[in-house]
């Protein structure tokens, strides 16, 4: 099985359009879970650990808005709002209550997958783990230098990359 390049929650209150986001992302190598409103998104959120949301403001219920404006700070997932209000004071406001990036609908398939590509490249380099520390041992990816107790151990950088790997790339 191919790796997916990231897991991506596709929230919008219209299937037609979940389903077409979702076949052009699986194409393009994402994960991509669906929820069809804010509550069902938020079920998923809590068992699941996405690299990005795509959320449609204008849903039955609860709106993208209100939704973001009441997770953002517990949910630390990127953000790209999705919605036929393409107003700039709407863009604005969006932005405004957290979110990474905005794209008015219609859209064309392509932006999207360029928006997330930057978005999932960024957040990618920010989580890079350099140096990891556990019990009694630290691993300094950048000095490529393990610390156990008081010994230096000095790591080549074949190790460096298997090591690099390992810890950025759990499963």
């Amino acid at each position: 099985m191919d790796k997916f390049v990231a897991h991506i929650l596709v929230v919008d209150d219209d299937e037609g359009i979940r389903s077409l986001v979702k076949k052009y992302l699986n194409e393009k190598k994402y994960l991509v879970s669906t929820a069809s409103n804010a509550e069902k998104a938020l079920e998923k959120i809590k068992i699941i650990k996405f690299d990005l949301i795509i959320l449609d403001i204008m849903m039955p219920g609860k709106s993208g808005l209100d939704f973001l404006n009441q997770n953002k700070e517990h949910i630390n997932t990127p953000v790209i709002l999705l919605t036929a209000r393409g107003e700039p004071n709407e863009r604005i406001h969006g932005l405004e209550m957290g979110a990474d990036d905005y794209l008015p609908k219609p859209f064309e398939p392509k932006e999207l997958d360029l928006r997330i590509k930057n978005i999932v490249n960024k957040t990618k380099k920010i989580n890079l783990k350099r140096i990891i520390e556990f019990e009694n041992i630290k691993i300094d990816l950048s000095k490529q230098i393990i610390f156990q107790n008081n010994s230096e151990f000095k790591i080549n950088n074949t190790e460096k990359i298997i090591l690099e790997r390992m810890i950025n790339n759990p499963l």
